[in-house]
């Protein structure tokens, strides 16, 4: 096991043994991420689901209400007019055979994909390459539409996954420790919400947050309000 560095002990001493309510705990990880750049934050969250049940399963996209603090870069497979709505909407990279080659030739210059219904025969081809990377596009994730335009707004807006794998665990950004507690806030009502309805017993067992570099901080799963600074 690497032994971890002095400020990452000293981080790690400064964080309580128990949960603390969601705004504490974003000040805690602001206050932890103490690198010269805007940390990465992630949410986790233990949920009582068996992800080996079909009815069990936890995935879905949320929109952040402060963006993801990311540049997403988004490639459309489409045609004719869509391809047209594609470009003005902001579309990095458009098109359906060089689109397809590229990737092929393992060239992924793009962090998200987009296809419009008539195109998914040839994205599908594609499976085995864009499943494995996150980036086949998906009607449930709203990345198979005819409604590129709005596909490309949300995901460049700050719209992001999450997918509880096979520990019933969810990893989920939240945007850089600079952020406020807000985008906390939507993601954990919209993991709530989509609860399944097949899982039993407490389904939230436990929630930690973490920047890309410090350690994480357990918070209370109990408190449904307070995320922002005026709602104290």
């Amino acid at each position: 096991m690497a032994k971890k560095s002095k400020a990452y002990r000293e981080a790690i001493a400064k964080v309580p043994s128990e949960a603390v309510a969601p705004l504490e705990a974003m000040k805690l990880v602001k206050e932890l991420a103490t690198k010269k750049f805007d940390e990465t934050v992630e949410v986790h969250f233990r949920l009582g689901i068996d992800t080996r049940q079909a009815d069990q399963q936890l995935r879905g996209t949320v929109s952040l209400p402060n963006g993801s603090g990311k540049t997403v870069r988004v490639a459309v497979f489409a045609e004719g007019a869509m391809a047209e709505a594609a470009k003005e909407a902001g579309a990095d990279i458009v098109g359906t055979e060089e689109l397809t080659q590229q990737i092929q030739a393992g060239e992924f210059n793009f962090d998200a994909a987009v296809a419009t219904p008539d195109q998914m025969g040839k994205v599908g081809r594609l499976g085995k390459i864009l499943g494995p990377r996150g980036l086949m596009p998906n009607p449930k994730l709203g990345t198979v539409t005819t409604d590129v335009a709005k596909a490309i707004k949300e995901l460049k807006g700050g719209r992001v996954e999450y997918r509880a794998d096979r520990y019933g665990i969810a990893h989920v950004v939240l945007g850089k420790a600079s952020f406020t507690a807000e985008n906390y806030g939507t993601v954990y009502d919209e993991v709530l919400r989509m609860k399944p309805a097949a899982a039993k017993g407490k389904y939230v067992k436990s929630i930690s947050v973490s920047s890309t570099m410090g350690p994480g901080v357990a918070v209370d799963s109990s408190v449904t309000r307070a995320y922002t600074e005026a709602a104290e």
